[in-house]
């Protein structure tokens, strides 16, 4: 059951990334579009709502995170896609306890809305996660990486932050 909430968790930030605009650097200036209207929508709501994002939504759902992430936030959430969780070795997510799953799924996860327009000023630099532990961004070829994973949709706003959907999940630091 754990692995499946870290799962659903995981499918949560994915979905809200994918929805998003295009991950590269030289992007174009999306301002016009964002004062358009609010999202309305949270980051669990939105990764529930695309089907990219399921083992991650069924993840969050095990670890206990949907209040949370479901909360006012703001919140920045590194969402890996099903196919993202498919990549880690078969059985792992099954294996985990609710523990570790939480602390996989809070390791997706910044306080504060970051949007790749400032994720990109900080290449080379640390972030500290809400699991405590800090992650690398970094910038190659004007695509924003965040450890080894990289983002391939950005800034999928939500009324509780933003999604950033990731090609691979982002496991934290060894204790």
């Amino acid at each position: 059951m754990p692995r499946l909430l870290l799962i659903s968790s995981i499918l949560l930030a994915a979905a809200i990334l994918t929805l998003g605009c295009n991950l590269r650097a030289d992007e174009h200036d999306h301002s016009e579009h964002d004062k358009a209207a609010a999202p309305t929508s949270t980051i669990v709501e939105i990764a529930a709502g695309d089907a990219r994002f399921s083992t991650l939504v069924s993840a969050v759902t095990s670890a206990g995170l949907v209040e949370t992430l479901s909360g006012k936030g703001p919140f920045t959430v590194f969402a890996p896609t099903n196919d993202a969780f498919a990549k880690l070795p078969e059985g792992t997510l099954e294996a985990l306890s609710t523990e570790q799953l939480t602390a996989i799924l809070t390791y997706h996860v910044l306080a504060g809305a970051v949007p790749a327009s400032e994720a990109v000023k900080l290449d080379g630099q640390q972030a500290t996660t809400v699991n405590g532990a800090p992650i690398t961004i970094t910038v190659v070829d004007g695509a924003v990486k965040i450890n080894d994973a990289q983002v391939i949709i950005a800034d999928i706003k939500a009324s509780n932050g933003v999604i950033h959907v990731i090609d691979s999940v982002i496991l934290p630091p060894a204790e």
